[in-house]
Order: C-alpha cells, then sequence, then structure tokens
C-alpha cells in the first residue's frame, strides 16, 4: 500500500480521489444513541477547528411529517450541525437506495468543497452500504412500470405473498434484505423480474476518500430497557396525534408508515389498544427489528464496535480526528 493510499480503521485500502470528504460512519441497531453520539463528536470536531456535518442514514427519515415516530432529531437537538438526508420527499413519493445515493454523494461533494468532514449516521444497512463501500446502484436494474405494479399489489394483498414470491425468485436476495420492510421487498422483486432472476449485484467500489467505521452495540437486556424507555417517550411527545395527522392526509397503507410506532399509534385512535398496549408492542417490534439490525452488521468487515454504554465519544472523536488529518 502507497504512503498516500488511505485505509480504515480497522485497516482496510480505501482509494482517495480529491473530490471525496472523510467519512465517519456510525452504524448500529435502534435505539443505541447514534444521532446522539453523530452531534456529540460533531461539535467537538468543531472546538478542534474542523467543520463536520451530518448525513442520516435511515430510509424512514427521509419522508416529510414522520419525526416523532422516526426519532428525527430535532432542530435544537442537532444544534446548528447541517443535517443531511432528512425530510427529502413527502410519504406517498416513491424514494430509492439509488434516490438516497444520489442525494448522499451530493451532499459529500459539497462537503468536500467546504473541507468539513463528513458523519453518515444510521441503522439502515443498505444506506451507509452503498455509500461507504461505493455499491453501484445505477447498475441495478430498474423498471417504474413494474415498481408500480409491484406496490398495487402489496397494497392490495400485502407484504407476504410478495416475501414469498421473492423467495422462490431470487433466495438469496430474500436471506440478505430485511423481509418485512415492504420498500425493501418490492424493490428486490422489481430487479429480480426486470432482470429475469436472481441478479448478480455490482461489486462496492470503495469509498473515495479516508473513511472509519464505528458500530454502537449494547447488552441485550439493557437495550430492551433503552428500547421501550424511547417508545414511551415518543408516545409522550405527541406520536399519537402526529400519527392521525398523517393517516389524515395519505394512504396508512403506504411502505412509509411501516415505520415502527404509527400502526401502534392508530391502534389508540381506532380504540382496539390503550395507549400502554401500544407502547408494549412498539417496543416488542423494535427488540424484533433490532434483532434484525444485529445480524445484517455482523455481516459489515472493518467495523470498530463501541459500548455504547462507555462513554464512546471520546473514541469516536479520535477516530474522526485520523481521518481528517
Amino acid at each position: 500500500m502507497s504512503a498516500g493510499e488511505p485505509q480504515g480503521l480497522s485497516g482496510a485500502p480505501q482509494p482517495r480521489p480529491a473530490a471525496a470528504p472523510p467519512l465517519l460512519v456510525i452504524a448500529g441497531p435502534t435505539a443505541t444513541g447514534k444521532t446522539g453520539l453523530a452531534i456529540d463528536v460533531a461539535e467537538r470536531l468543531a472546538g478542534e477547528g474542523i467543520a463536520a456535518e451530518i448525513i442520516s442514514a435511515d430510509s424512514r427519515q427521509v419522508y416529510r411529517g414522520l419525526d416523532i415516530g422516526t426519532a428525527k432529531a430535532t432542530l435544537d437537538e442537532r444544534r446548528g450541525i447541517p443535517h443531511h438526508g432528512l425530510d427529502l420527499v413527502e410519504p406517498d413519493q416513491p424514494f430509492s437506495l439509488a434516490d438516497f445515493a444520489a442525494h448522499a454523494r451530493a451532499a459529500l461533494r459539497d462537503m468536500a468543497g467546504r473541507g468539513a468532514l463528513a458523519i453518515l449516521v444510521g441503522g439502515t444497512g443498505l444506506y451507509l452500504r452503498a455509500v461507504a463501500r461505493g455499491i453501484a446502484t445505477e447498475a441495478l436494474p430498474a423498471d417504474a412500470e413494474v415498481r408500480a405494479r409491484l406496490e398495487a399489489e402489496f397494497l392490495a394483498v400485502g407484504l407476504e405473498p410478495l416475501v414469498e414470491r421473492l423467495r422462490a425468485v431470487a433466495p438469496r436476495r430474500a436471506a440478505a434484505i430485511d423481509t418485512a420492510n415492504p420498500r425493501r421487498v418490492v424493490r428486490a422483486l422489481e430487479i429480480a423480474t426486470v432482470a429475469g432472476g436472481e441478479p448478480i449485484l455490482p461489486e462496492p467500489r470503495g469509498y473515495g476518500g479516508a473513511v472509519a467505521w464505528l458500530g454502537l452495540t449494547v447488552a441485550p437486556a439493557t437495550h430492551r430497557e433503552w428500547i421501550a424507555h424511547r417508545a414511551r417517550a415518543q408516545f409522550d411527545a405527541g406520536l399519537i396525534d402526529e400519527a392521525r395527522t398523517l393517516r389524515d392526509r395519505f394512504d396508512p397503507a403506504l411502505p412509509a408508515f411501516s415505520a415502527i410506532g404509527y400502526r401502534e399509534a392508530w391502534a389508540v385512535v381506532d380504540g382496539r389498544l390503550d395507549r400502554d398496549q401500544a407502547i408494549a408492542e412498539d417496543a416488542r417490534r423494535n427488540v424484533a427489528f433490532a434483532k434484525r439490525q444485529r445480524t445484517w452488521f455482523r455481516a459489515e468487515p472493518y467495523v470498530t464496535w463501541l459500548d455504547a454504554t462507555a462513554s464512546p465519544a471520546d473514541r469516536a472523536l479520535a477516530a474522526a480526528m485520523t481521518i481528517a488529518l
């Protein structure tokens, strides 16, 4: 490896064109404190004279109006740190992995021009991988008519028939994605339909600059407590009213509303669950979701895992400083 060739925090070589800013990735399951850590690191970098901006890699935070239920950082919580990847489309507008990758790459080019460090933070593994590992999303086949037909089928018959079909025509892809996520299932079926079977996905081409991958982890019992606390806090903060307002404006069957919390809140509005039951169901589903996320992230190489209960900000700042200098 040449002296000028950057590497990840754990030693993975990466090519470096000039247009890419240093990139700190903060990954991990839901409710482990990723966003708060990213904001803390950005603030501390500012104190060192290094500008930093955050890109949210969360497939539900791209939707306007889905705020409390997606744990979107409020303007006050962002503390003046520029954020990207939030509030990009309405809940009834399509938004794909390729759309996110294009948005993130444009933001990264702008950050490079400003001399800023980028912090990519979130729990949507494909979003993180597309940007930080360089998946050639434009090489994946697409057909808007096929996608529209599959989305209409999902609204008509539900998710399970589509999952079963995906397992039949593209078993490797079905095993690799979150089959509880309608958007992931529809997109995978779209690719398989256009490709005529299980396509060979493009090899990652690497990130174009210095990159460090960090992950947050927490013991399962503690994590369950954190998830339950967040579920109650979201209901206390007005999730039921947010969900009611969104359902008044949009079709509740839209894929955007597969975000955990909205169906539970609607069940309270409709009298099918009381508030405590809805909070418990919200927490239960998030615990199961976190388990799927942990399985996904175990397959990611070159990630330095930090204990979320052990003040990870110092180590995260050190990693950021390493790639920034």
